[in-house]
């Protein structure tokens, strides 16, 4: 299990949140996902077994919202 920090553009609007976070939720080895409004990250708990980060930021870009930087510990 990893934890993933994806940086974005600041979000504009509270539904963005929601967005993210029912989506990213949907993907299989997802555990967590928490959008941080105010700084404009998303925390994510990832399975490496299920899924890769990569394709979580996939995820997140397709919905429309570009990441800056990705850091994983």
């Amino acid at each position: 299990m990893i934890k993933a920090i994806f940086t974005m553009e600041p979000f504009t609007c509270p539904s963005c949140v929601k967005k993210i976070e029912s989506t990213v939720s949907k993907v299989d080895g997802v555990e967590n996902v928490r959008v941080m409004f105010n700084s404009g990250r998303v925390q994510v708990q990832i399975d490496e077994s299920k899924t890769t980060t990569d394709a979580v930021q996939d995820t997140i870009v397709r919905l429309g919202y570009p990441v800056l930087s990705v850091k994983t510990s």
